[in-house]
């Protein structure tokens, strides 16, 4: 028994060995190696940007109602359909007009043509030029004073919602950039034209909205349609920049790589940097676009076979 119990110790130690063994070999395989990359700093343009959400919607948007209840016996236009002030957007009859109409409809074509003329009916005008957004309502419906037969819009814009700590850097007349969710393809030039006074908490978070209007409004806006809006808080054209990744930071200082022709070893240059967009960097003194910059990134290998392995397994002789 005590043989047995040697015998059991002896394993477990030897199977602790191994494995302290095995772990420090991995361990010491586990090295970082450098990837080396050569860039040039080259001419571009950097925007800052402000990125949030918005919403397509119209400026002004205006409900035309009955001026009583009855029957809507014509509807003139339709949704998408540019209108002038003044124009007849649809024809109504007032309740005792419908109900004369009914009767005097069993009684023959002339004598409905006689009331028709006699009793005219209500149009419905368009009190501004602009496009009808809704149209819904079909001839024969009956309405009320409180129902929306059609609605117009003015014009289209966007609605952004900007977070507080980010209002501060946007001002009237500032340049942005649309996408819609829908035509994500297409970017569309606008400016802030109103930014709201009173702020709103929207999942404990507060903002302020921010109307744009576009440059041009497309064909395809519709109103509710979702955007990305960017704000563009600071742009430079015709700069030069390198990649931020090419930067490092020493004791508040900026330094790059610049490899040399007579040495192997690069050289550590100070660079005076500007504006940046999180991918590139400004350089405004410190190298020109012939340096050529080195940007190292470490890559972590994993040890050959060390996938899989398990060290509480007795190893066995490899055959050469």
């Amino acid at each position: 028994m005590r043989k047995i119990k040697l015998k059991i110790i002896f394993l477990i130690v030897a199977i602790l060995i191994t494995a302290a063994f095995v772990m420090s070999k991995i361990k010491g395989k586990n090295l970082d190696s450098e990837i080396i990359r050569e860039v040039n700093p080259t001419i571009g343009t950097i925007q800052v940007l402000i990125s949030t959400t918005g919403t397509v919607l119209p400026k002004n948007r205006l409900e035309i109602k009955p001026p009583v209840s009855g029957r809507i016996e014509s509807i003139e236009v339709k949704e998408g359909e540019q209108v002038k002030d003044g124009q007849t957007l649809a024809w109504m009859s007032s309740t005792e007009r419908a109900a004369l109409l009914d009767a005097a409809e069993g009684q023959g074509e002339e004598t409905l043509k006689y009331w028709k003329e006699t009793y005219k009916g209500i149009p419905l005008l368009s009190p501004i030029d602009g496009e009808v957004i809704v149209a819904t309502t079909q001839p024969g419906q009956t309405v009320t004073t409180a129902d929306a037969v059609i609605v117009l819009s003015d014009e289209l814009i966007v609605r952004a919602e900007v977070d507080e700590t980010d209002i501060g850097k946007i001002k009237v007349g500032q340049n942005a950039n649309i996408t819609l969710d829908a035509y994500q393809d297409q970017k569309i030039k606008a400016s802030v034209e109103h930014i709201y006074y009173e702020s709103e908490t929207v999942n404990n978070v507060t903002i302020y909205k921010v109307d744009l209007k576009p440059e041009k409004v497309p064909s395809f806006f519709r109103s509710g349609m979702n955007a990305t809006v960017d704000f563009i808080t600071e742009s430079k054209d015709h700069i030069l920049i390198i990649p931020v990744e090419a930067v490092r930071k020493e004791k508040g200082k900026s330094f790059v790589l610049v490899r040399q022709e007579s040495s192997k070893n690069p050289s550590k240059t100070e660079v005076d940097l500007g504006i940046t967009d999180d991918k590139n960097v400004e350089v405004i003194s410190g190298v020109n676009e012939k340096d050529r910059i080195l940007i190292t990134t470490k890559k972590y290998v994993l040890p050959n076979g060390a996938a899989g392995t398990n060290p509480f397994l007795p190893f066995r002789n490899k055959k050469k």
